[in-house]
């Protein structure tokens, strides 16, 4: 878009955002805050998850509204470079921006867990899951987030059979669940003397983190504890205590496994909250099953529900089968360039 097509642009999604009632409401938390009552409320860590995310809202708006200012004095001033420069600033801010407007699911403002797990194949789809994993640690740091590595579950000769990250960032799981479903690489194998062509696959599954207010509500009855030891390496590091733990959810049968922490209670915790995520991600995936309805057939991102095809022979290419969006740089999309392809599905899904 041109000049004054990108100042217009900015302008309406300020207008739409609006800014001067978001202060207002960083002011009504701030304010409430240094009251005593307000620690004692049961929403004050929501509150101020709130406040958190809408303080970065505000920061990125007023950075649009400064950027634009500067741009149309470039433009008065006729400083041609200057206007340049200043413009290709304000277009990535905006598109940041305006990617916002379209996170507007019911858990898409959530912090995220993401698990990669490989798919039949052996060696060399557990050398693929871990090439996965670097893909998305790699994504992680170039935009910033904050994550932690929580588990993995190393392959027998190479690679791995699991690894789990919790990306601790507002709208991590509005961005990442683009790429929930099946990655299939088809490559040279590294581990055939034949050096033969192999296709491996791996399946990553994304699950919203929710607060303690959430509607996500489980009866104490419905729930299955059993608990053992977590094991270790041996000697002093052999955990002694019942602390591992293996959750049930007995109307869905959903079995969630924790045994990263060496406190039964913060594995209790972590089961209990991934147990949630996974029923959120239940609810929602039936809620798009409706909607889709009018579009098509729908398909859940699960095993035989390919979603991305990396190719390393006998050509360069990674191409998205929902989206169509395809790359022949795929050394720089296995080094954590996934922008283009996320971007694409989430505007997909708004149209």
């Amino acid at each position: 878009m041109d000049y004054q097509e990108l100042l217009q642009a900015c302008q309406k999604l300020l207008l739409d955002f609006d800014l001067v009632n978001k202060k207002q409401q960083i002011t009504t938390i701030e304010t409430a805050s240094e009251q005593a009552e307000f620690w004692q409320n049961e929403e004050s860590r929501t509150k101020m998850q709130l406040l958190s995310s809408l303080q970065k809202e505000v920061k990125l708006f007023e950075k649009i509204e400064q950027t634009a200012a500067d741009l149309q004095a470039a433009l008065d001033l006729e400083l041609t470079e200057d206007a340049v420069k200043i413009s290709k600033q304000l277009e990535k801010l905006f598109k940041e921006a305006e990617l916002k407007q379209y996170l507007s699911g019911k858990y898409d403002r959530c912090q995220a867990i993401l698990s990669i797990h490989s798919g039949q194949g052996g060696t060399e789809a557990m050398d693929w899951a871990e090439m996965v994993k670097r893909m998305y640690q790699r994504y992680f740091e170039r935009k910033g987030w904050n994550y932690r590595f929580i588990s993995e579950i190393k392959g027998e000769d190479a690679g791995i059979k699991e690894a789990v990250f919790e990306i601790e960032e507002d709208y991590a799981y509005g961005y990442l669940k683009s790429e929930q479903g099946t990655h299939r690489l088809v490559r040279l194998s590294p581990f055939n003397a034949d050096n033969l062509r192999q296709t491996s696959f791996a399946l990553v599954e994304v699950l919203p983190i929710l607060d303690q207010n959430n509607d996500i509500t489980i009866k104490d009855s419905d729930l299955e504890w059993n608990f053992t030891r977590a094991g270790g390496a041996g000697g002093q590091s052999v955990n002694k205590t019942n602390s591992a733990v293996e959750l049930t959810h007995l109307p869905s049968q959903i079995t969630v496994k924790c045994r990263e922490e060496r406190s039964q209670i913060q594995n209790r915790d972590r089961a209990l909250k991934m147990l949630k995520a996974k029923l959120a991600k239940i609810e929602e995936e039936r809620a798009s099953q409706e909607l889709a309805q009018a579009k098509g057939q729908y398909q859940s991102a699960s095993w035989g529900t390919q979603i991305r095809n990396y190719v390393l022979h006998p050509y360069q290419l990674v191409k998205d089968t929902r989206t169509q969006v395809e790359t022949s740089q795929s050394g720089a999309v296995l080094d954590g360039d996934l922008d283009d392809f996320v971007l694409a599905f989430i505007r997909s899904r708004k149209n």
